[in-house]
């Protein structure tokens, strides 16, 4: 079995939102980067490493409680591919994989994320892992370790999209049967649709 580790992107400055930081909205009972954290944390990923950017201070608090490390980006405002790189830098020991997770998809579950490694496990020399759900693709997505060298090595805005469309023939779509990998929460808007759902 394949070992992993996650990085939870989690710097942002959540503009759409308006004046509230999206990660402290309470998302079916929990802070939206608490459930984020915990997700991961009960799924195959043996190491997450949240990386923290814009109130840096409010975020590590929403993670305290579980066993995941965090790093602050302080070059966060330059674009999420600052964060990937900082995030990447953190990771300690070697895996087979690293998953590049979103703290913002408030309808992912652990098994979302262990059908994608899973997927991983059976690769058969595809590198780059992306969940699709009804021809849309989402996130996380998992790459092969051989890619964190490769992207600390290149310019920082070699970002993921970019790395998939580089090498087209690496990519392995993994269908997944809900549509949690392509909702994410970026305005209120988003926030409402989304608790009218639990309801």
């Amino acid at each position: 079995m394949s070992r992993i580790a996650a990085i939870l992107l989690a710097a942002g400055e959540s503009r759409r939102m308006g004046s509230c930081n999206k990660l402290g909205l309470v998302v079916g009972g929990e802070p939206m980067l608490t459930r984020s954290a915990r997700v991961l944390v009960a799924s195959r990923v043996a190491q997450v490493v949240v990386v923290l950017g814009h109130e840096a201070e409010l975020a590590a608090s929403l993670v305290a409680d579980l066993p995941v490390a965090t790093t602050v980006n302080p070059d966060y405002r330059e674009g999420q591919m600052t964060s990937v790189h900082h995030g990447l830098a953190a990771l300690e020991g070697s895996f087979d994989g690293v998953l590049i997770a979103l703290a913002d998809q408030p309808r992912l579950e652990p098994e979302d994320v262990d059908h994608l490694i899973d997927a991983f496990d059976e690769r058969q020399g595809r590198s780059i892992l992306v969940p699709t759900y009804d021809g849309r693709r989402g996130n996380p997505i998992l790459l092969d370790w051989q890619h964190r060298d490769a992207i600390l090595a290149g310019e920082r805005n070699l970002g993921c999209r970019r790395l998939i469309e580089r090498r087209p023939e690496e990519v392995l779509a993994v269908p997944m049967a809900n549509d949690h990998v392509v909702v994410d929460l970026d305005t209120p808007a988003d926030l409402q649709r989304i608790e009218e759902r639990r309801t």
